[in-house]
């Protein structure tokens, strides 16, 4: 378990960075704005360096679930943050059980 402790710290820091492009994808209101849009750019390619990093030890499917439901989660709630989308109960519901997943999977994967 610890062999791969770094590859784990680098898969989650991978998923915030897709946290990052998603919102930058959003402010680059379809790569119209080329602010944004190189935001996007640069946080998409940091986020797939770390997880092509990740999975050179991880499991791939197991580090994809991660990062995407990493990116998924945190995408979520700073659309509820900056956009005001929705925050009724049952998204809060299902995106904890992403979170739940996320957590599972880290601890059964070797």
């Amino acid at each position: 378990m610890k062999d791969n402790l770094l590859q784990w710290i680098v898969l989650i820091i991978a998923g915030l960075f897709e946290i990052g492009w998603a919102v930058s994808l959003k402010y680059s209101e379809g790569f119209t704005n080329l602010k944004w849009s190189l935001a996007t750019l640069v946080l998409l390619l940091i986020s797939m360096v770390g997880l092509g990093y990740a999975i050179k030890t991880l499991p791939v499917g197991t580090a994809y679930a991660v990062w995407t439901g990493v990116g998924a989660v945190g995408t979520t709630i700073l659309g509820m943050i900056l956009f005001k989308e929705s925050t009724e109960f049952w998204r809060i519901f299902f995106i904890l059980m992403i979170v739940c997943g996320i957590v599972g999977l880290k601890f059964v994967s070797k």
